[in-house]
């Protein structure tokens, strides 16, 4: 079997996303004095004494509630509850033995997994509060755990406590396998919608209110296609509209996203076309050098007729002129419209991204490209290339070794990564190309 699930529940601010950095060894949910901050649920894998383990922070569960998102996270809790081998209660020793907490524990109970309860924010685990006590109450078979998830003191016993009662892992699932594809573009556009529609249920919170989804969520998927971790992440807006202090740090998960991610998919919503913002957040990936696939949604909500792909594809192409490389594909996330096809495109942009070239087959494109079209000259002096090497992959890099940089025209360095993407495809990802010129420093492009 794989790494076994643990699950962090409780109601809100009672210190789950901290317990959850402090698990993990980094920032990855954002933290902040506010009930709800977390909505959805935030994977990442943990390890503790050489065995491995998926931790997943999980919204706050208000058990009785009537708005739309803090039900829709209690269901996410509910599945998170559902997928786990093992989950760890934590509740608030300053706020003491609540009502709330009486009912999550009858959820626990009833769900039948094994539970260990962690009580936390007690800054001195040795000299344990009186309120501490009243969590006995509970009736959970072990007993509470004294913790404090911001000084990281009682966190070895609570992980003991943990891994004691999750099954152990027969076999070591080989990350290497795993594609990591960010879903990136402005607020509302349909990232969320998209993932559930590709995972088949609804594993991010999905509402029309922009700005719902707050951390960059984990989603691990495994098909006919392959196994993929999909990374939801919040919208991102212009700078001038980040005011709030948590969309500040939801704008940085997203770039932290990208950086992580094999793949990103593009969301584009298909009634507003290429924004200004789309651009610029189609340039965070490309900067990146990530692979790329453009992703139209809604185009259900589109009136068409023989030339409204082709026209909208010329568009897009237009807007995006820094980035031809990227497939489009026109989808539904409401209808599903060719959503499976999204698989296949991941595959093989992921595969052209990590294409390796021999150095002999590059030095025969050289000589073909600079047969055709000779290398640009100035005042009497020629640029000469001795010979082009493939360096690294995902993105694809070549070293170009010449005479003179300062003769290696922008155009030319166009013209050699055309002939690059005719002869051996590179379909979805960006090229790096660095000059090298005989006893200077390498410079890049």
């Amino acid at each position: 079997m794989s790494k076994p699930i643990v699950a962090i529940v409780g109601r809100p601010n009672v210190g789950k996303s901290t317990l959850f950095n402090k698990l993990i060894g980094e920032r990855r949910s954002i933290v902040e004095d506010t009930p709800g901050v977390t909505r959805d649920r935030i994977y990442a894998d943990a390890e503790w004494n050489d065995r491995r383990f998926l931790l997943i922070d999980t919204g706050g569960i208000e058990p009785k509630t009537d708005d739309t998102i803090l039900k829709q996270m209690r269901n996410q809790a509910e599945i998170a509850i559902a997928t786990a081998d093992c989950i760890i209660f934590l509740c608030d020793v300053r706020s003491g033995l609540v009502a709330d907490d009486r009912e999550i524990a009858v959820m626990l109970k009833k769900s039948g997994k094994p539970v260990v309860l962690a009580i936390n924010k007690i800054d001195r685990v040795g000299d344990v509060p009186f309120e501490f006590y009243e969590f006995y109450e509970l009736g959970f078979e072990d007993e509470p755990i004294a913790l404090s998830s911001l000084h990281g003191s009682g966190t070895g016993d609570l992980l003991d406590a943990v891994l004691e009662k999750c099954p152990e892992s027969d076999e070591e699932e080989d990350e290497s396998t795993v594609i990591s594809v960010a879903v990136i573009g402005k607020p509302n556009a349909g990232k969320s919608s998209i993932i559930n529609r590709m995972c088949g249920e609804e594993r991010v919170i999905v509402s029309d209110i922009a700005g719902t989804t707050r951390d960059a969520t984990d989603t691990r998927v495994e098909n006919v296609h392959g196994i993929y971790n999909f990374i939801d992440t919040a919208g991102i807006r212009r700078h001038s509209k980040v005011e709030d202090r948590i969309e500040k740090f939801s704008v940085l998960r997203a770039n932290m996203a990208v950086e992580r991610a094999d793949v990103c998919l593009l969301m584009i919503d298909a009634k507003d076309g290429v924004t200004e913002q789309d651009e610029k957040i189609a340039g965070i990936a490309h900067e990146a050098g990530k692979a790329v696939i453009i992703v139209i949604n809604k185009w259900d909500t589109v009136e068409k007729d023989n030339n409204t792909v082709n026209t909208y594809t010329k568009n897009i192409r237009t807007a995006l002129s820094y980035m031809p490389y990227a497939p489009i594909i026109f989808v539904s996330a409401l209808t599903g419209q060719r959503v499976a096809h999204i698989y296949e495109l991941i595959n093989s942009v992921y595969a052209e991204a990590h294409k390796r070239v021999s150095t002999g087959m590059l030095n025969d494109l050289l000589s073909d490209a600079t047969t055709r079209v000779q290398p640009p000259s100035d005042k009497g002096k020629r640029l000469k290339i001795y010979y082009m090497t493939e360096t690294s992959v995902a993105p694809p890099t070549f070293v170009v070794f010449c005479n003179s940089e300062e003769l290696f025209h922008f155009s030319y360095r166009r013209y050699l990564e055309n002939c690059l993407r005719d002869t051996f495809g590179f379909s979805g990802t960006p090229i790096r190309m660095v000059i090298r010129q005989k006893g200077d420093i390498t410079t890049g492009i």
